[in-house]
């Protein structure tokens, strides 16, 4: 594979980075994954939005224009052999000795690789998939798409640990996103999905989505959801850049909702799968 780090293209196996890079020791950086069908980047100027949002979050200042930023994330898509693909991209605050305060002087790691995209079998998409909930105890700036995700790994290890693919998150009663999705319910035939405030990360298909469902005239709300609404609601969906849109059809080792994804969900899936190729 050939990836791309801090301006050149070279083998991943010659990509490396000093112990002291503040993404090793710190997390002190910000990412991006924007998926690619037949070589085109879904929403690249979405994604670059949120990647200066995250940047200015974590106050470093971006490394590229946007315009190099495109070239950049194009020579990387044309060096795989694949149609459909998942670029990764992280900036860091690059290397410096060990101390909590910003270095000053100092310039940004930025890697970047590309993988064939991951998108759900045919059988998730027919039969749904199965997730757990579990109280939300990350840090209360999730909004940031930043490396520093340990919280997000352990929320993601106890759906694995009881062979499900994701967790739903409720803070103080309240939805908030899954541990690498964001969440949407339907309930009386209305899409619902929580406000993008500082406890959920701003997704792109979560934007996608509720651009596609009001133009398609599917009723569409962004509320706050409490947490017995979400579990009493006729559907819940997971979207994120690899999983699209995805029916949840058991929560917790039960069947949820009718136990098979829902008719919103089929419109919805129907929409994207029209869509994604040339939104």
């Amino acid at each position: 594979m050939i990836v791309y780090l801090n301006g050149a293209m070279l083998p991943i196996e010659e990509a490396k980075i000093p112990v002291l890079d503040r993404g090793f020791i710190y997390g002190d950086g910000v990412y991006e994954l924007i998926p690619v069908y037949d070589r085109r980047p879904f929403r690249l100027p979405q994604h670059l939005a949120r990647l200066q949002r995250s940047l200015d979050g974590i106050r470093l200042a971006n490394p590229h224009t946007g315009a190099e930023w495109a070239t950049i994330i194009a020579n990387v898509i044309a060096q795989q052999p694949f149609e459909d693909q998942g670029v990764y991209f992280q900036v860091t605050r690059g290397v410096a000795k060990r101390d909590h305060t910003f270095p000053q002087g100092v310039a940004p790691t930025v890697f970047m690789m590309s993988n064939p995209l991951a998108t759900p079998s045919a059988e998730q998409v027919e039969r749904g998939v199965a997730v757990v909930t579990a109280d939300d105890n990350r840090w209360r700036r999730c909004d940031l798409k930043t490396i520093s995700l340990v919280g997000n790994v352990l929320m993601r290890q106890l759906a694995a640990d009881a062979n499900a693919i994701e967790t739903v998150m409720f803070r103080d009663g309240w939805l908030t996103e899954a541990s690498a999705s964001n969440v949407l319910i339907v309930t009386g035939g209305t899409i619902v999905a929580p406000p993008k405030d500082n406890l959920i990360l701003p997704g792109i298909t979560y934007d996608a989505t509720e651009e596609f469902a009001r133009a398609a005239g599917l009723p569409f709300a962004m509320r706050p959801v409490s947490k017995a609404e979400a579990l009493a609601a006729s559907e819940m969906w997971l979207s994120s850049s690899t999983k699209e849109v995805l029916a949840v059809t058991t929560l917790d080792g039960k069947p949820f909702g009718a136990g098979v994804p829902g008719p919103r969900f089929r419109a919805m899936h129907a929409l994207f799968q029209q869509k994604k190729r040339a939104a």
